[in-house]
């Protein structure tokens, strides 16, 4: 088993942090948050140590793996701080606003010798491994159509998500995760173009994304980080083929904080057939899969290929094309 930590007791540190402790492949030794009353909380909660100080915890603690759960605008500093004490590391999305903070991060990741993965845990959502596989297979044919969709009220827990230095708004941090998705299935991006709604902090909060594919394919990505009050948290994904189809949907509450309580279906389509829904297990914890899946690949040394770094660089590249098309009006080509 590996050592690991989690940095930052916020609603993601939780989650990784109950995902470690159920893993038969990690050791959950401690929670650091600068909040002491926070990081106890959830220190408590597990059973584990916590510090207000991460220094101070990898001089005491020497993990494994250093799970980093801050907010966005933390996150080099963080990263690098776990390179120089030779600590693999994941670190959760967005992982960087622009490309320079991102190839700091690699490099330093990559003098020290250490793993570094970025944390999109849309790549272990058992639907969506389900319909990757189905496209691997080939069963759609030529596809007519892509549409994904996040929507969400915005996060209360906390205000720098307002701020899009701090936070990139809901461009990067809920957009983000179909932007990935449909780039890890249809690979190279050619073109993309964009138009959204910017809060008065200066956030693209609720963004149309239109993303020309080299292989062909069109996909329409919509992404709100500002539904009105009561609004489910929803995720969607649809793939229209030649003879085949599947539509996944699934309504939570304010966000992912219950999603057993969720209403979800995978549902695949094909011409002179009964519909079938696909078999997943919905129970699965895509947090602990990504997570297994990480240890997995230090223990047995093996190469990271659902999500290597490169690819999560080449994500914010197309972030920021989105950015830029938001910005200008104008179809940006990458």
């Amino acid at each position: 088993m590996l050592n690991t930590v989690v940095i930052g007791a916020g609603f993601v540190g939780d989650q990784h942090a109950n995902a470690a402790k159920n893993s038969k492949r990690l050791n959950l030794l401690a929670i650091v948050d600068a909040n002491a009353d926070r990081a106890k909380a959830i220190a408590d909660k597990y059973d584990v140590k916590y510090y207000t100080s991460a220094a101070e915890m990898f001089e005491a603690e020497k993990p494994d793996i250093a799970d980093i759960c801050l907010p966005t605008f933390l996150h080099e500093e963080y990263v690098l701080l776990a390179a120089r004490y030779r600590v693999n590391i994941l670190c959760e999305k967005p992982v960087a606003l622009t490309l320079e903070s991102m190839d700091k991060m690699i490099a330093a990741a990559k003098d020290a010798g250490v793993e570094f993965m970025v944390a999109q845990v849309v790549r272990f959502w058992p639907e969506y491994v389900a319909i990757k596989e189905l496209y691997d297979e080939g069963v759609f044919g030529e596809i007519k159509m892509v549409y994904a969709a996040r929507l969400a009220q915005h996060p209360d827990w906390t205000q720098w998500h307002k701020d899009p230095k701090n936070s990139g708004g809901g461009l990067f941090d809920l957009h983000l995760h179909d932007i990935d998705f449909v780039s890890y299935i249809f690979g190279d991006v050619k073109s993309v173009y964009a138009t959204g709604w910017r809060s008065e902090t200066g956030c693209w909060n609720h963004v149309m994304s239109v993303l020309k594919f080299k292989n062909g394919v069109n996909a329409v990505v919509e992404g709100a980080f500002d539904m009105t009050e009561n609004f489910p948290f929803t995720m969607k994904l649809r793939i229209v083929g030649e003879t085949t189809s599947v539509d996944y949907n699934l309504i939570a509450g304010f966000n992912l904080e219950d999603v057993a309580s969720s209403t979800r279906s995978a549902v695949y389509y094909e011409n002179g057939k009964d519909p079938r829904k696909l078999d997943v297990n919905e129970s699965e914890d895509a947090y602990q899969t990504e997570m297994d899946y990480f240890a997995a690949c230090i223990e047995d040394g093996k190469p990271i290929l659902t999500i290597p770094i490169e690819k999560s660089r080449e994500v914010v590249r197309i972030m920021l094309a989105i950015k830029e098309s938001l910005e200008t009006g104008k179809v940006v080509d990458l």
